[in-house]
């Protein structure tokens, strides 16, 4: 059965200082029933992404606090998914099982993430718990610390000299904070940065990894996203502009980093491609698309992985313009991503969709793309061991 997005919302991403975990889900699922323009008596399940509650919150158990969100939701199912920086995905996947075995016609789906109450120590361990503790986390590695080692591994195995690298990462950067500064809603909406700050170690742009630097790497935010879910027979009855998830797929690599090469995603071109196939497209069909650049180098990695360019290319692709950039063929991250926009963990997933659905509906939040029909979603788990690939569709 075929899904549509009946309505959708995002809070703004941040150190929400007023706003707990409890309201956040609050805030997004009644921000996306509204944007549905149903009654909540009409949502037959909840489905929360959100990593570590636990850690972050010292709060399991998150899922059931959906019933807050409306008188009407108790005593409907509530389930939470976790798939470390993937869970939003994941929550997305299961409502749309649920609507497509019969068993639900009308779902919301929240992802959430309240990040700003541990310092720096405590949220680099809650993060490294998504590693693999036994050889990864419990010996120091970070999430900085690998994707380092990815960098290092596409510059070595392709050739490509430090300076090189340093430019081309810093252009993701800079590509995405300016775009974060058109987005109210993102993160860094009121900090513009630069191509020249990015590309220089300094006391505020420190090395955090070698070769990252601190702008090679996303944000710790709050944040929540949420969207209702149909069948897009249904949704079309109800909506002017309908978009569709055409398809979703997921594919898992090894949690070791050790088992993998690490100067290409395997694993992310696979749930791409297949992604594609059911929904029967091509790269070149993709008019806009949100990924995950957890790290500047994991987004050079999606544009080879997306089909946008050959393996070892995603560099020159970025500095020839044209394609990625906000008025390109294809622009990615137009929200800011998650150098800009935010990375809130167990929100992204949602987030991702919102807002390539909102691209597609003509009403962008942030930038828009120009007369976007197809919209692509890559959001990953962990050092890109869990892969989702979405293509969203303007159906009506």
């Amino acid at each position: 059965m075929s899904v549509g997005i009946l309505g959708s919302y995002s809070s703004r991403f941040g150190k929400l200082e007023n706003s707990s975990i409890y309201d956040l889900i609050v805030e997004a699922g009644r921000g996306a029933i509204a944007d549905a323009g149903i009654a909540a008596k009409e949502i037959d399940g909840i489905w929360v992404g959100n990593y570590s509650a636990g850690a972050f919150n010292n709060q399991e158990h998150l899922a059931a606090w959906g019933v807050e969100i409306d008188p009407a939701m108790l005593y409907k199912p509530c389930m939470r998914t976790e798939v470390a920086c993937g869970s939003g995905s994941a929550a997305v996947r299961g409502a749309r099982l649920a609507i497509g075995a019969g068993e639900a016609r009308f779902v919301l789906v929240v992802g959430v993430e309240k990040m700003t109450t541990l310092d720096r120590d405590g949220v680099t361990h809650a993060l490294a718990m998504a590693s693999y503790w036994p050889e990864e986390g419990s010996k120091g590695m970070t999430f900085p610390g690998l994707f380092a080692m990815w960098s290092r591994a596409y510059r070595d195995h392709h050739g490509h000299s430090d300076e090189d690298m340093d430019l081309w990462q810093a252009m993701v950067h800079a590509k995405n904070r300016d775009n974060a500064t058109h987005n109210e809603l993102a993160h860094m909406y009121t900090k513009p940065s630069s191509l020249e700050f990015a590309l220089h170690v300094s006391d505020k742009n420190p090395v955090v990894a070698d070769p990252l630097k601190l702008t090679d790497c996303s944000l710790v935010s709050d944040g929540a996203a949420a969207m209702v879910l149909g069948p897009v027979e249904d949704v079309k009855v109800l909506k002017e502009r309908v978009v569709e998830i055409s398809s979703q797929t997921l594919v898992t690599d090894h949690m070791q980093s050790g088992n993998r090469e690490l100067w290409h995603n395997i694993a992310g071109r696979m749930a791409i491609e297949s992604a594609y196939r059911k929904a029967g497209m091509t790269a070149q069909d993709v008019d806009c698309a949100e990924v995950h650049d957890c790290f500047t180098i994991n987004e050079l990695l999606t544009y080879e992985a997306m089909g946008l360019c050959p393996e070892g290319e995603a560099g020159r692709l970025i500095q020839q313009g044209g394609v990625v950039q906000a008025d390109g063929r294809c622009p990615v991250n137009l929200s800011g991503g998650l150098i800009g926009k935010g990375h809130p963990v167990g929100a992204t997933g949602v987030s991702m969709h919102v807002y390539v659905t909102r691209q597609l509906e003509g009403r962008p939040l942030g930038l828009g793309a120009a007369s976007p029909e197809v919209g692509l979603v890559v959001n990953v788990g962990g050092s890109n061991v869990s892969n989702f690939a979405s293509v969203l569709k303007r159906v009506k």
